[in-house]
């Protein structure tokens, strides 16, 4: 259990502590943003590895065990996981890496439902894992991505503030973190138009053929 929970700690670290900090800016000002992205990218992807080998190779501890009540309910919840994570990679985004400052585009389609809508499909998705697995290793992994996805959401906003300022600011008030909050909060609105029906029947398809190879993947059916 002890390398998971340091492939973790190092996989959430380095994007706290050198994307997610003013470390980044002094990293970009001395290397450039080219070679920063490619090293980063390097130790996300070396993480990330780390991560799933040690997850495999931990020991299974019961904590709450698996709900059986809870698999129907976590098939509902992963739909939306996947919508928010398809609409999210498919649309252009000020806050993705690379990403058009914010005074040259304005927030449409599921930008109006929230600024980070891929982090968020992976918060729901790492969630409905943490709950549905019931073993320490999975809270560890599970835990440590749902908080890397949650955190990362305030991270980038800060990130952004400091790069483009007022107009970023401009851009948090067009707009929300929470999904819907804006649009709740009448500081946007929802419009299905502007999502269209290809990026979601993407997901859709995404999601049913999870359905299908997930015990060919991991082992565990999710459908019963």
């Amino acid at each position: 259990m002890i390398p998971l929970v340091l492939a973790a700690i190092f996989f959430v670290g380095i994007h706290f502590v050198i994307s997610g900090s003013r470390l980044r800016d002094t990293l970009v000002a001395r290397l450039g943003e080219s070679r920063f992205r490619a090293g980063f990218g390097l130790l996300s992807l070396l993480g990330l590895v780390w991560l799933a080998q040690a997850y495999r190779a931990a020991p299974y501890i019961e904590t709450w065990g698996q709900l059986g009540w809870f698999k129907p309910v976590a098939l509902l919840l992963i739909l939306p996981a996947f919508v928010f994570a398809t609409l999210g990679m498919t649309t252009a985004n000020p806050t993705a890496v690379g990403g058009a400052a914010p005074m040259e585009q304005t927030a449409q389609g599921v930008l109006r439902i929230t600024r980070h809508p891929f982090l968020w499909g992976v918060a729901l998705w790492a969630a409905t894992h943490l709950i549905a697995n019931g073993d320490a290793a999975s809270l560890v992994l599970f835990g440590a991505l749902l908080l890397l996805a949650v955190g990362g959401t305030y991270s980038i906003d800060d990130k952004r503030l400091r790069l483009y300022g007022e107009a970023w600011e401009k851009y948090l008030l067009a707009t929300s973190n929470l999904p819907f909050l804006a649009i709740i909060q009448r500081r946007n609105i929802l419009a299905l138009k502007e999502i269209g029906w290809r990026r979601p029947a993407l997901a859709l398809v995404l999601y049913l053929a999870m359905l299908h190879f997930h015990k060919g993947l991991f082992g565990v059916s999710p459908l019963f």
